[in-house]
């Protein structure tokens, strides 16, 4: 995210724009990290925010930035994830 003009916050309620990159080799090891919890838990669908090298937050009730990432890679993150649920993917 990127904050908005004069303000130090990428918010997206607070003027933040949403900006999709490709994830890194440490993202991508984040996200090994993080997933056997997650599943174990029964989380199917959760969003990492990370800052640099490091996670700084898990949301699992309201992972943002869906449309963005559609757009900026061409993907349909809500109808792949219905697609998972309901062949039991999830």
């Amino acid at each position: 995210r990127i904050p908005g003009a004069g303000d130090f916050r990428g918010n997206l309620a607070k003027g933040g724009t949403g900006k999709g990159v490709p994830l890194t080799d440490r993202d991508r090891w984040i996200c090994d990290q993080v997933a056997p919890e997650l599943v174990r838990r029964g989380i199917v669908f959760a969003g990492l925010d990370v800052i640099g090298d490091w996670l700084t937050e898990i949301n699992v009730t309201s992972p943002t930035c869906i449309r963005e990432l559609d757009a900026e890679f061409g993907l349909n993150i809500a109808g792949d994830l219905f697609d998972a649920l309901e062949h039991g993917r999830g």
